[in-house]
């Protein structure tokens, strides 16, 4: 009857340790590099203010059709899209 038991207790352990922890520690690795790295990463990219700044040479009369239709916002707002995405595919498993 102990040898039961035993082997149940075994089972339960070994399901534990193969599946659970070993998930537990990968993905925690995971969630750590893309929470310290991530930032790091970011901080090494252009400023997309600077593509503001680019705009500004313009004629004002271009440049009031360009504000009155949010283009600058459009840009920087694809700009981020776009870093964000190269960041996300540089992450092994994930991308």
């Amino acid at each position: 009857m102990f040898g039961i038991f035993l082997s149940a207790l075994n089972v339960v352990l070994a399901f534990i340790v193969r599946s659970v922890l070993v998930k537990f520690i990968f993905f925690f690795a995971l969630y750590y590099i893309t929470s310290e790295f991530v930032p790091v990463l970011i901080g090494l990219l252009p400023n997309s203010n600077e593509l503001s700044g680019a705009l500004q040479g313009l004629p004002s009369s271009v440049a009031y059709f360009l504000n009155m239709f949010m283009v600058p916002q459009g840009i920087t707002m694809i700009f981020s899209a776009y870093v964000t995405r190269f960041l996300i595919r540089r992450i092994p498993v994930i991308g």
